[in-house]
């Protein structure tokens, strides 16, 4: 009787849907590094006082949440997916309100240092951390409910 030998290394490769959830894990992850090296950028190019104390926070929180976007598993991180969601969506919203009848005694304007970009960066990575969560809830939906 011959036996089938699998040789070390080898291994199975992960089924589709696992590897677009790691896609948009990925995506997730960058586009939060890119809005938290925007406001990096910021910080370093002279925006201080409370708006630069904030970016410094939108900086670390960015990283942290980007690490975890691709560390974390189950329901850690569909936890930092839902942060992270809520992190990118909170700092384009005080932007837009920025923009528009000023957030907090801060006011923007449009031709300042990377808004628009910040803006499209932003809103994209909404969209894509919003898919993301959406597709690491499935999975998790039933045993959600057993808490």
């Amino acid at each position: 009787m011959a036996m089938k030998s699998q040789g070390i290394g080898t291994r199975r490769p992960a089924p589709a849907g696992v590897r677009s959830v790691m896609v948009w894990q990925v995506l997730s992850a960058l586009l939060l590094l890119v809005m938290a090296g925007i406001h990096l950028y910021l910080v370093t190019d002279g925006v201080g006082g409370t708006l630069g104390k904030l970016f410094v926070l939108n900086v670390i929180g960015g990283v942290v949440l980007a690490v975890a976007m691709v560390v974390l598993k189950g329901r850690m991180l569909l936890l930092a997916s839902v942060a992270g969601l809520l992190f990118m969506a909170g700092t384009l919203l005080a932007l837009i309100l920025a923009l528009t009848v000023g957030f907090f005694t801060i006011t923007e304007v449009w031709s300042f240092t990377l808004v628009p970009e910040t803006v499209v960066v932003e809103s994209i990575g909404t969209v894509v951390l919003a898919v993301t969560t959406y597709l690491l809830y499935q999975p998790l939906r039933g045993s959600l409910g057993r808490l």
